[in-house]
């Protein structure tokens, strides 16, 4: 059986950085789960690389033929944006995957593939640079929108509370506060002790790195 290592944290943590970087890595041999989105298309994305881009009729049939596995809904200034997982490209039983999501999105991922299958990999990163990192990265767009900025910001303190996170279970962290590609190296020996040493995966789990990685998501 395949793992499902599951990135989660904030706006502009640097998830998106260190997912496509660990993806690359021939060592690790990590295959992507790429979300589905209503929200539109950003400057420089592409349809099936950061997300699959679809409409919420496409999604609505989606759900229909039971293919989503979970879903959340973004209330933005723009109206709501649909976030889900669809199981159609997932098959833990053969490969191992990496993914990003939020704990809402964890637990029902979790209990699809179940608990033995998913691990959460929590990355955080000091408040004032991730306001900073998403203030210039809106600011890139053709047309910023720096009330979602401030709107998603607020909206992840509380999606993201200790208490979420404890809920959930998820406890194994990585601070994203210094250079990419040490907090990747951290990352990265994680996943190969994690799936090399089954019998010592709790004390894998509760040690906590404090690598320093730049980035932004």
């Amino acid at each position: 059986m395949g793992k499902i290592f599951y990135l989660i944290g904030k706006s502009a943590t640097g998830k998106d950085h260190i997912y496509e970087k660990l993806l690359q890595d021939t060592d690790l041999r990590l295959f992507p789960i790429v979300l589905y989105t209503t929200r539109p298309m950003r400057s420089g994305e592409e349809d099936g690389r950061e997300y699959h881009f679809v409409s919420v009729d496409q999604m609505e049939e989606m759900r229909k033929n039971g293919q989503i596995i979970e879903q959340r809904v973004y209330d933005t200034v723009m109206g709501p944006w649909y976030y889900f997982t669809s199981d159609t490209e997932i098959n833990p039983e053969e490969k191992n995957y990496i993914g990003i999501g939020t704990p809402e999105s964890f637990l029902p991922l979790s209990a699809h593939f179940g608990q033995d299958v998913v691990v959460p990999l929590y990355v955080e990163t000091e408040d004032g640079i991730r306001l900073g990192r998403a203030v210039d990265r809106e600011r890139k767009q053709q047309t910023p929108r720096y009330d979602e900025v401030c709107r998603r910001f607020l909206a992840d303190m509380e999606d993201f509370s200790e208490e979420k996170l404890k809920e959930a279970g998820i406890t194994k962290r990585f601070a994203n506060n210094g250079t990419l590609q040490s907090c990747i190296s951290e990352i990265k020996t994680f996943i190969g002790r994690y799936m090399q040493n089954r019998d010592t995966e709790e004390g894998l789990f509760t040690e906590k790195q404090d690598a320093g990685c730049g980035g932004s998501r």
